[in-house]
């Protein structure tokens, strides 16, 4: 599944083309996702353009001018794809997209237009049309904790957050009310590169520790976006391009290899923290 740097890879691609566009020829192949589009959906979307796209946890945000934002999340292999026109002007029909494209539209950009597809083979994302105004009151983000790149989050809101906690630290970043958007690969190599072992209590980690993890956790984000995301299987950005920073992953997805920190003869060790893997180094988080 997509994580927060591979959101937002896709929103900085999808910005440049659709920030100040208008939507047009919007066309729903099949009634559903996970969940029904939107009732009228494409002709709500017909001749609104798109103000800004935010991105919140794992979800991407079209603020439009109809005074509704458009909701998408990505799910397993939810893809938007984009094919630019040079002449300016597409002939007859809006080129189409492969068996899996279920959503597609046309955004005008000062007279450059830009073909907008949306294709999930395994059709777990969902896309929703929720008033701007009530955005942060609905229940896809009214339980959300802080962004981890935002300003509330820090080593203080961990320390509170996970003041007396008993559940290990790995499962309670996972928890989305503490923190939005951090998923199981950012989560373990925050971890390591903070030297906390994934099995401690989340309140037994002391102050220091908590402090550090919190500028690791934004380091290894901002790490990842400038690497383009992470792609293991179905990833890819909006030109069709793989991220690179699984090259980079000092313990996901490395079971059985040496740990990579200088002088220590640990071996990655893989266990399953609340039906998830994790991967870490016993020896160098304690």
């Amino acid at each position: 599944m997509p994580e927060l740097p591979e959101v937002e890879t896709v929103r900085r691609g999808l910005t440049p083309v659709l920030e100040g566009a208008t939507l047009s020829r919007v066309t729903v192949r099949r009634p559903d996702l996970r969940f029904p589009f939107p009732e009228n959906f494409a002709q709500r979307l017909e001749g609104a353009t798109v103000l800004r796209i935010d991105r919140r946890a794992k979800y991407l945000l079209l603020r439009l001018s109809t005074g509704e934002t458009w909701i998408t999340h990505l799910g397993m292999t939810g893809r938007f794809t984009l094919d630019g026109d040079p002449t300016g002007q597409f002939e007859d029909e809006v080129p189409t997209g492969g068996k899996h494209e279920h959503f597609v539209a046309c955004a005008d950009l000062g007279g450059r237009l830009t073909r907008l597809g949306y294709a999930d083979a395994r059709r777990f994302g969902f896309m929703g049309l929720i008033p701007t105004d009530e955005v942060e009151a609905h229940p896809w983000f009214n339980h959300l904790g802080p962004e981890p790149l935002g300003n509330q989050f820090s080593g203080a809101h961990l320390i509170e957050a996970f003041a007396g906690r008993k559940q290990n630290i790995k499962v309670s970043l996972l928890d989305q009310t503490i923190v939005a958007g951090l998923g199981n690969i950012y989560v373990c190599e925050a971890l390591y590169r903070s030297g906390i072992s994934p099995l401690t209590a989340a309140g037994k980690v002391t102050k220091p520790r908590l402090n550090r993890l919190a500028t690791e956790v934004r380091h290894v984000l901002d790490d990842a976006i400038r690497a383009g995301g992470s792609t293991l299987k179905d990833f890819a950005n909006v030109e069709g391009g793989q991220g690179y920073f699984q090259h980079s992953f000092d313990v996901y997805g490395r079971e059985g290899q040496p740990c990579r920190t200088e002088a220590c003869t640990g071996t990655i060790a893989r266990i399953v923290q609340g039906g998830r893997s994790t991967f870490y180094c016993p020896r160098c988080q304690k």
